[in-house]
């Protein structure tokens, strides 16, 4: 029987998946054959801009396969011409939405061979949880970018709640965040909008694979340093701290001590800094241990910011075992134009459709 798809070109058995999101097919580089799913869906850091640029640097620069996915309008339903032996396909022809709880097309997941989230307080559909789900009972590798730590506000009762930021399961506390990526939402340790973030590479950790390439201050991002709690739960392994800056630009001084919130005393964000991008392992139901990094800078503006995108690019090559594979200096060129939006609530770009971020 025929299909009617809207990507002409494409493969039938891919074709309501593409219309989801995007494909990127990987060129030449060490990570050809390895297929990556990029999971946007959060309504202040701009996934749906960061991701894309991440995506479109693995696939032209490093020869992975890219597919990103969007929190998307609910699907539309095109009806076939008319003609017998044709049949209804269900596609998503919506705008990104990254305000709104729908993914489509994370059946992708099925058979990538890393996860990269950086999606923020998700209550999805159960046929579209049980996706994440099955690749985490499988114990595949996952990286997990800025507000992944609080990925998903499921309520109680749900079938997946256990997953929720908040989840208060004895088994599972405090959901996906803390179980598989370490830690789950607990403050603005920098002031918000006012202190952006340096990254200050561990002690000892300066010759991990992930640090390749990169020196102290060559992370940098506007938003801000995250609070975590000390020390990171399991196998955790603080790779860069996170400097608190006095300003938004990667030449301010250190923040100064200030008057602590609940202490009201002064303070030093500074002592101690705060991890802002970890590795670790966890085990999934199927007895597999898969990797993970997770790290707190990430938003599309910090990406601006070379060291940033060496950093994420080189956690990608890690978790997918390819650690060896990972260049001395990384190629890590912005693809395209790429003039990211500032974060804030409510500032994405509307009535973008997925398609608009294909590669031209």
């Amino acid at each position: 029987m025929k299909r009617i798809v809207l990507f002409l070109g494409l493969s039938l058995l891919v074709a309501p998946l593409l219309a989801a999101g995007v494909v990127y097919e990987g060129k030449s580089g060490p990570g050809s054959g390895k297929h990556i799913v990029l999971v946007s869906g959060d309504e202040e850091y701009r996934s749906e801009e960061a991701l894309p640029q991440l995506g479109k640097i693995l696939a032209e620069r490093h020869g992975f396969k890219c597919f990103l996915l969007f929190a998307n309008e609910k699907a539309h339903e095109i009806p076939p011409p008319s003609g017998k032996g044709q049949t209804l396909v269900r596609t998503y022809v919506g705008a990104i939405n990254p305000n709104i709880s729908n993914i489509p097309g994370l059946e992708a997941l099925d058979s990538a061979d890393l996860m990269v989230i950086f999606t923020r307080f998700r209550d999805l559909p159960d046929d579209q949880m049980r996706h994440i789900v099955r690749y985490l009972d499988a114990g595949k590798p996952i990286v997990g970018i800025r507000t992944a730590t609080h990925a998903f506000n499921i309520p109680a009762g749900k079938t997946y709640s256990k997953y929720s930021y908040n989840a208060n399961d004895e088994n599972y506390a405090q959901g996906f965040g803390r179980q598989i990526l370490g830690e789950t939402w607990i403050s603005h340790h920098g002031r918000h909008g006012s202190q952006s973030t340096r990254g200050i590479l561990a002690k000892g950790q300066e010759s991990h694979p992930i640090l390749r390439g990169i020196s102290d201050g060559d992370i940098w991002g506007p938003s801000d340093v995250y609070g975590v709690r000390l020390p990171l739960p399991g196998d955790s392994l603080p790779l860069v701290l996170g400097q608190v800056l006095a300003g938004m630009q990667p030449t301010d001084a250190p923040a100064p001590p200030a008057e602590d919130r609940k202490t009201k005393q002064p303070a030093d964000p500074n002592n101690p800094m705060m991890p802002i991008a970890w590795t670790k392992t966890y085990t999934g139901a199927a007895g597999n241990r898969g990797r993970v990094f997770c790290s707190t800078i990430g938003a599309a503006n910090d990406l601006t910011a070379e060291g940033t995108r060496r950093l994420l690019i080189n956690a990608c090559y890690w978790a997918v075992g390819l650690e060896d594979k990972i260049p001395s200096q990384s190629d890590v060129a912005l693809v395209g134009d790429y003039q990211p939006t500032n974060f804030k609530f409510n500032g994405f770009i509307p009535n973008v459709k997925p398609e608009a971020h294909q590669l031209k």
